[in-house]
């Protein structure tokens, strides 16, 4: 096999990388794809590189997204973002368990203010009651963050359409999250990303267990309150074919709980999409980011053990730093 036409690459080739990832950015470059396209062949079946890290991949689909994907999967050096996650009811940071039992954690304000000056990466603001009340959200309480932000900060709730979307990014926020509506209205999520960019576009996803699932987890929605009988996996699968950027899966079985983030769906869908995914659900100790890391996500999105002081930020990127993972 010679050149770089990508037709030359067999669907279910065994691919490894063998060129370092940058080490500006610990990504894996696009010297690497280009090496995985003019590599010639090692055996009958196709090309055979080898990765750094000693993860192996097969191609599924010969094509762009496939090559991503191959990317992607190294996330140890990849750069791990903290993302501190403001829930907001009635202009005021709650936080509860298992989506309900919500109690106060602050001015929201205050609470970006101090999560910037600790070192957050990025920050989510979620008006978490706003679908359900079947309004917008709150674009003032946006604001004042926005003002008080260091860092990109991501707006969800109430974000049923791209007009709703675009009053959000115009009151200061960085990117939009989307949930129910983007369940409801799949084609929403590509419609977001062709009027917006797929850089403002995340679509979160509130899953639990259910062994009736193909997967074992169902979708729901309206802020975890209702099923929906959709596999999440392959939900994840459909919005990540319109090409969003990022998702974020929470665990209503983990939320709020401390007992460690849902690893086995943070890792079945890192396996089934090329969009970066967010651990969401679950965090109560330093080594439960780290689990995180290692089940393929690349953001890191905690609640409780940020607001109430059981973790702080220098803390666990130190921590995370001393286990070999590239911070931002």
């Amino acid at each position: 096999m010679s050149g770089n036409n990508r037709s030359d690459i067999k669907a279910g080739t065994r691919v490894q990388v063998v060129q370092k990832q940058d080490q500006r950015s610990g990504k894996l470059t696009e010297g690497i794809v280009k090496d995985i396209l003019t590599k010639s062949s090692t055996h009958p079946h196709g090309i055979k590189v080898r990765l750094t890290s000693g993860i192996v991949g097969r191609v599924k689909r010969v094509d762009d997204r496939s090559i991503n994907k191959i990317r992607r999967r190294y996330t140890m050096d990849q750069p791990i973002r903290i993302m501190p996650c403001l829930d907001m009811q009635n202009g005021r940071v709650v936080k509860g368990v298992h989506f309900v039992d919500i109690r106060d954690a602050g001015d929201p304000v205050e609470c970006a203010r101090a999560y910037c000056d600790a070192g957050a990466d990025e920050l989510a603001l979620l008006d978490i009651t706003a679908t359900v009340e079947g309004r917008a959200t709150m674009l003032e309480v946006v604001k004042r963050v926005a003002e008080v932000t260091t860092v990109p900060f991501t707006v969800g709730g109430g974000i049923s359409d791209v007009k709703s979307a675009e009053r959000v990014l115009g009151a200061g926020a960085n990117k939009v999250s989307t949930s129910s509506a983007a369940f409801r209205k799949p084609e929403l999520v590509a419609e977001m990303i062709k009027a917006l960019g797929a850089d403002k576009v995340t679509v979160a996803i509130d899953v639990d267990r259910n062994a009736a699932m193909p997967s074992g987890y169902e979708v729901y929605i309206d802020g975890g309150r209702t099923a929906t009988g959709a596999d999440a996996i392959e939900f994840a699968k459909r919005v990540d074919g319109y090409g969003v950027a990022v998702i974020l899966p929470t665990s209503k079985a983990g939320d709020g709980v401390q007992t460690g983030y849902d690893l086995p769906v943070i890792g079945a869908i890192k396996e089934a999409v090329s969009a970066h995914v967010v651990a969401s659900g679950g965090a109560g100790k330093l080594e439960h980011f780290y689990e995180a890391v290692q089940a393929g996500a690349t953001v890191l999105l905690a609640a409780s053990v940020f607001h109430f002081g059981i973790i702080g930020i220098g803390e666990l990127k130190d921590y995370l730093r001393g286990r070999g993972v590239t911070m931002r």
